[in-house]
């Protein structure tokens, strides 16, 4: 595979101050491995959320608690958070395509567990696979797509990246739904339907070229740094970048801790709402907000900052909460779907300015081990949503609950776009002071200048 040198690159000012990188596509560099990569991501998270409509009719089914069911959520979680840690280090070291390969079967494995349940043990098991699958894809097809990118082109792979992992998040409790209402075998089809899905992309995956650094950094490094690294290391982030990663890490998990509301919570909260248990109409609420993110990461995917980006869609984040919490006293389904247009145009716009900033300014050896510690920080965020506001509402009231998450994770989403706000600021009065472009300190230290 033959990688673009320096001098390849023709460099101006961008629209967020960046020295802007326009690298024509390489021969023998297709878009192909690079779709295929993406579309895994796509179909794992659509799998993992396929369950998303279905927790109700198990509920009724297998006669289980509240309790029970946050508890098949927090297995979710505590396998998952582990798994990202362990395997986005791993990618860096075996390569991408074999981590990727390796969660897909896990996925399939769940997909397997789901349609065959039998009993609330199956569910457990099958959200534990569930957990691991996608703890092992994360980091490493993330990493992946801006290694395959045929221009080398991070805001693209960001762009894909974000539309992937949000669209499958859609595409999964609207399939289930739809399928569970109006097809026959409601809570096997649709497993079956992303069994079939999963091997088949998994075999695409096994076909592509090896996108990984990490090969390379095994032919070239000495042998006593190889043995070093074959041992399991906890993933770091560098110093560089810390505190910047902070702050698009933070805007991720606030994001993605909405969405996981919507995808588990809110569902429950309108059909208490308007008394209804159409399964199509409670997965339709869930895809209308992830709808709304794409169409907003299509619509920021140039000309907007990233900080400004970020910020943004955090003030509309909070809006969007503000909707969801008034629609309860007002009965509304109107206000319902405000909620969920304004939320999931926060949720796109501030994840990917955050996917963008973080692929642009981590360096290429350590990207499979930072994208995993990034992916952490979002996936602790949904755990703490689908989990404690759970639990809260078995102390209170389920509306009382999202009142209350509504108010923390809105507080939070404000103070955070203050935040990145400043720091664009900051950079703007570097520049004008005379210091060169108002380049992010993310990539101070390893953006060529």
């Amino acid at each position: 595979m033959r990688y673009v040198t320096e001098h390849q690159r023709t460099r101006a000012p961008d629209q967020d101050g960046h020295a802007a990188v326009s690298v024509p596509e390489e021969p023998g560099r297709s878009q192909g491995p690079f779709l295929t990569v993406a579309t895994a991501l796509f179909l794992l998270l659509a799998g993992a959320n396929l369950p998303t409509p279905l927790y109700a009719v198990y509920q009724q089914r297998f006669g289980f608690s509240a309790e029970v069911l946050t508890l098949v959520f927090a297995t979710y979680a505590v396998v998952l958070v582990p798994t990202l840690l362990v395997f986005g280090r791993l990618s860096d070291r075996l390569g991408r395509r074999r981590v990727i390969v390796a969660g897909l079967g896990a996925a399939a494995v769940a997909a397997a567990l789901f349609a065959a349940a039998e009993g609330t043990a199956w569910l457990f098991a099958a959200r534990a696979m569930q957990g691991l699958a996608l703890g092992m894809v994360s980091g490493g097809a993330n990493a992946g797509l801006v290694e395959l990118e045929p221009r080398h082109d991070a805001r693209r792979a960001a762009l894909l990246a974000t539309l992937a992992q949000t669209g499958g998040c859609a595409a999964g409790p609207l399939a289930a739904g739809m399928l569970a209402q109006w097809a026959p075998a409601p809570r096997t089809l649709c497993f079956l339907v992303g069994l079939t899905a999963t091997v088949a992309i998994a075999l695409g995956v096994l076909a592509i070229p090896e996108p990984a650094r990490g090969t390379r950094d095994r032919v070239t490094e000495p042998a006593r740094g190889r043995r070093s690294r074959r041992r399991i290391q906890r993933p770091g982030v560098p110093r560089a970048i810390r505190g910047s990663f902070a702050r698009v890490a933070l805007t991720a998990a606030v994001v993605w801790a909405v969405a996981a509301l919507f995808l588990s919570v809110v569902p429950s909260y309108v059909g208490s709402l308007l008394g209804t248990h159409d399964l199509a109409l409670l997965g339709a609420i869930t895809a209308v907000m992830l709808a709304a993110s794409c169409a907003a990461q299509l619509a920021s995917r140039s000309g907007i900052r990233p900080a400004t980006s970020q910020a943004g869609g955090l003030i509309l984040l909070a809006a969007g909460l503000l909707a969801l919490v008034a629609a309860f006293p007002a009965h509304s389904l109107a206000l319902v779907l405000v909620g969920a247009v304004l939320a999931g145009c926060g949720h796109g716009a501030g994840f990917l300015g955050a996917q963008g900033e973080l692929n642009r300014c981590v360096p290429g050896d350590r990207r499979g081990e930072v994208t995993a510690a990034f992916y952490t920080c979002v996936y602790t965020g949904v755990a703490v949503t689908s989990i404690g506001v759970g639990l809260i509402a078995r102390a209170v009231s389920l509306s009382a609950a999202v009142a209350l998450f509504a108010a923390v994770i809105g507080a939070t989403a404000l103070a955070t776009a203050c935040r990145h706000l400043r720091a664009r600021r900051r950079h703007l009065d570097v520049a004008a002071r005379g210091h060169g472009l108002p380049l992010p300190d993310t990539c101070r230290s390893n953006t060529p200048q």
